[in-house]
């Protein structure tokens, strides 16, 4: 049969019909994610940016990481990442070179941690398999502490080496030609 309708009415009918296009539905995400960092003042630059993280069960999600790592997390009281952890993390683990600042304590070293543990998926026997270096031993020293308790549990070995001396004794005199 035939349908009479006004042309408001016919308007109305044929917006209901038509399905989001995938560049709309795009457009949409993009400008969810753009108010998510303007939301938590995340500035980016750059092409083809992962979405930041809303929250730490996203990393076993989305990037597959060890379970102990985020109970870990959970029971060092972080619940919620903070803004530098929610973009710099899924920059790292999409392997993407990162140049970030932040405020003093507003989880950087977690913000690094995270993504290099993560990376290397599990323990091997195979010598030292990642290396940060830090400009300070106090640096050093919190980055070693913040690791351990992000290990715990996984077999990954934290090792903090600030003297060659001592490092050959702790690993004894082939390490050097070893690792």
């Amino acid at each position: 049969g035939i349908k009479w309708m006004s042309s408001l009415e016919a308007k109305f009918e044929d917006a209901k019909d038509k399905k989001p296009t995938a560049e709309k539905l795009e457009r949409l995400r993009r400008e969810k994610v753009n108010r998510f960092r303007r939301q938590h003042r995340i500035s980016v630059q750059g092409t083809d940016l992962p979405d930041p993280l809303a929250t730490f069960e996203q990393l076993q999600d989305e990037y597959k990481a060890h379970p102990k790592i985020l109970e870990n997390i959970q029971a060092a009281g972080f619940h919620v990442p903070t803004p530098i952890q929610m973009q710099a993390i899924p920059v790292m683990l999409h392997g993407r070179e990162l140049l970030a600042s932040a405020p003093t304590g507003s989880g950087k070293t977690l913000a690094f941690c995270i993504p290099l543990l993560t990376h290397l998926k599990q323990p091997r026997n195979k010598g030292f398999r990642a290396l940060i270096i830090s400009p300070t031993r106090e640096l050093a020293s919190q980055t070693h502490r913040e690791l351990v308790k992000l290990a715990e549990g996984t077999g990954f070995r934290i090792h903090m080496i600030h003297k060659a001396a001592e490092a050959a004794k702790k690993f004894g005199p082939k390490s050097s030609k070893k690792f």
